[in-house]
């Protein structure tokens, strides 16, 4: 796939992503924050496409190896230029999972190798990955990972740590899986994405608009797995109760008066500071696959 292509369908999902309304509990086209607001994950998903192109670039041009391709320096950078635009941390989660992607495609021409890319890829990661994924973190402000305990990306030390024990990222995201979904999938080859949010979003388009099938996708995520920021924040008996009110509006996706119970559903959980940040992030990875699969389509027709 060429890297532009792969580039603008980043920007695509991001934006896709969080035009879905009303997704409950996150900031959408009728739902602003306090601190950020509906235009800056707009500004964020167009910013960063040019350092997706080139990250793809740079995989075909190492696709013998992959330990070359600076992956984490791809997260720093986007996460840097976002900063360029916006005040706040929008895009981290987004960052991570589909520069993973974006890596993958450059290498794949069906769903069936990405899947397996995704898994060289995170393989090939190298301890500078690692350096660069702490100093996009903590660019971004945001917590997390390896905040439990070993390699707490808090600590002013970690980083010399991850030097003296040759930690790579996939070896840090590693320890994180435990609590963060976001680096359970990227160490585990995106079972979520591939098996879940994919599926779900492309059987949608099929017959929904675009916006329908994003906050499907989004709650059905969600309905099924705990949100980890959520219970990073509140508890993972908070996590479960969310996914399971979740549940039971989904039960409700026919009805005529869906739209106003989900409405309820997003006032419920702005209104409680309840934030399902990564399982909107998962969305716009399996956003992402959807259209890598459509170009694959194109290319192999």
């Amino acid at each position: 796939m060429k890297p532009e292509q792969i580039g603008k369908i980043v920007q695509i999902a991001s934006a896709l992503e969080v035009s879905g309304y009303p997704k409950p509990g996150n900031v959408h086209r009728t739902r602003d924050f306090d601190d950020m607001v509906f235009e800056d994950f707009i500004i964020s998903g167009i910013v960063i496409g040019d350092i997706f192109t080139e990250l793809a670039e740079r995989t075909i041009e190492n696709k013998e190896n992959l330990s070359e391709i600076a992956l984490g320096k791809t997260i720093l950078d986007a996460v840097s230029e976002t900063n360029n635009w916006v005040e706040n941390n929008t895009n981290l989660g987004i960052v991570m999972m589909t520069s993973v992607l974006a890596a993958a495609a450059a290498l794949s021409e069906d769903l069936t190798s990405l899947r397996l890319n995704v898994e060289k890829v995170m393989n090939a990661t190298t301890v500078q990955d690692a350096l660069d994924l702490y100093d996009a973190i903590n660019l971004a402000s945001a917590g997390g990972m390896g905040s439990q305990g070993e390699y707490d990306v808090n600590d002013d030390s970690a980083k010399q740590e991850l030097i003296a024990n040759r930690q790579t990222m996939f070896k840090v995201l590693k320890i994180s899986a435990g609590w963060d979904d976001l680096a359970c999938e990227m160490t585990t080859g995106m079972p979520i994405v591939f098996t879940v949010g994919y599926p779900t979003y492309a059987d949608l388009r099929r017959t929904h608009s675009m916006n329908y099938a994003s906050v499907l996708t989004f709650l059905t995520i969600l309905s099924k797995f705990p949100d980890t920021l959520i219970c990073r924040k509140y508890g993972k008996e908070m996590g479960q109760k969310v996914s399971d009110r979740v549940s039971e509006v989904l039960k409700h996706k026919d009805d005529d008066n869906f739209h106003d119970v989900l409405v309820e559903l997003d006032d419920n959980l702005f209104e409680n500071h309840l934030n399902p940040g990564t399982s909107a992030d998962l969305t716009a990875a399996s956003i992402m696959v959807y259209y890598l699969v459509k170009e694959f389509e194109k290319n192999n027709y």
